[in-house]
């Protein structure tokens, strides 16, 4: 399996490195990126027998592939999407899908267009845990699920203000970095349609005046600041990035809530917060219906059944998974290599991807207009 990369960043290299775990037959053959020449001596030896391009375009029209994989900064998503539509190549795409509803409506009608089988990067939905709750919530052992409940604190959100991802013109805001898993195993968990959604953010910690790209390195109070990048005892030896959080040009909010009502009339809650620590991190939900609440957690890799009607008290603990997202990285990859193949169709399809993404674009609408949002994404 011949694969080719559109933007080689982090992310991406990550799930390569766990195709070639899956089938070691598979291999980057391209590489599309304006930093091409970095790249390769990045890589060093492991660059031989890879072609290197500085576009998508000469990469597409230059070498056979068997596959391609998008890992562009966020806001070139879609206009590298649209690029391996015209292909029919299978592609694994990074997410959010989309950025901007203008783009999410390009990107539903180039899909429509095209034959290209794709695979959205959303581990959560592939973890034992996220397998587990699944199966918890059609025993019928909860009854049907009423109410829901939805938490993520992310221990390592300093990323979003002192890297590239403090554009919100690249990221869209943090419902599309954060919520776009959260909202779509929480839509396969219910397995209804969401109607409407409101929505508040707010930003109450990372901000400040700072001088507009100030660096950690720079700033005078770089060895007392509580996110510094220089001090090994923050960060260790690999910081979240080098610029100040506290700058007049740090964009995204730092909390954001949404409430969201389904078909059924029921209704979910869901918070995310970027800057609690440590032993405050915590992602999962719970899910109540008249007879049980279910409640999991990713960052203890453990879920609970609480049954409203007897004394009895279910725990589930799970292994935490080394291969990246709590084990759903490696079975994320094992999919995409199964579609190139053509031996599995998509777990983690572009319908679902797109409806995600909608959500959190209409929540994001909502936090600026201070007004529900109808949700119609066909």
């Amino acid at each position: 399996m011949r694969i080719g990369v559109i933007g080689y960043g982090k992310r991406v290299r990550l799930m390569l490195s766990q195709m070639e775990a899956v089938d070691p037959e598979c291999r980057v053959a391209a590489i599309a990126d304006p930093d091409a020449e970095r790249i390769r001596a990045e890589i060093g030896t492991d660059a031989d027998g890879i072609r290197f391009f500085r576009s998508a375009d000469e990469m597409l029209a230059g070498i056979q592939l068997d596959g391609v994989a998008i890992g562009t900064r966020c806001s070139l998503h879609t206009e590298m999407a649209l690029k391996v539509f015209a292909t029919g190549l299978p592609l694994f795409l990074e997410k959010p899908v989309s950025t901007t509803m203008e783009d999410l409506l390009r990107l539903q009608k180039g899909y429509a267009q095209s034959t290209s089988p794709v695979v959205v990067s959303f581990p959560l939905r592939f973890t034992p845990l996220f397998q587990l709750a699944k199966e918890i919530v059609a025993s019928g052992k909860l009854g049907t699920v009423e109410h829901v409940q939805a938490f993520n604190n992310v221990p390592y959100g300093g990323v979003y203000f002192h890297d590239w991802y403090r554009d919100e013109n690249e990221t869209g805001g943090m419902f599309l970095q954060k919520a776009t898993h959260d909202f779509d195993y929480l839509n396969a968990l219910i397995g209804q349609n969401p109607v409407s959604v409101a929505a508040m953010t707010s930003k109450q910690v990372f901000r400040g005046d700072k001088p507009a790209g100030l660096r950690c390195a720079d700033c005078e109070e770089n060895q007392t600041c509580a996110e510094s990048a220089v001090r090994t005892d923050v960060f260790g030896e690999s910081p979240l990035g080098d610029y100040c959080c506290f700058a007049e040009d740090t964009g995204n909010e730092d909390a954001g809530s949404a409430l969201i009502r389904y078909a059924s009339g029921m209704h979910l809650t869901y918070s995310h917060n970027f800057f609690a620590r440590r032993g405050a991190a915590k992602r999962g939900a719970r899910l109540l219906g008249y007879k049980g609440t279910l409640e999991f957690d990713w960052y203890t890799a453990q879920a609970k059944v609480f049954m409203h009607h007897t004394d009895r008290v279910e725990t589930y603990q799970l292994s935490m998974g080394v291969d990246g997202h709590g084990g759903g990285d490696r079975v994320l990859a094992r999919n995409f290599v199964s579609v190139m193949k053509g031996s599995a169709t998509s777990e983690s399809t572009l319908e679902t991807g797109m409806l995600s993404a909608y959500m959190c674009l209409k929540a994001k609408e909502s936090a600026q207009t201070s007004a529900f949002q109808q949700l119609f994404f066909p």
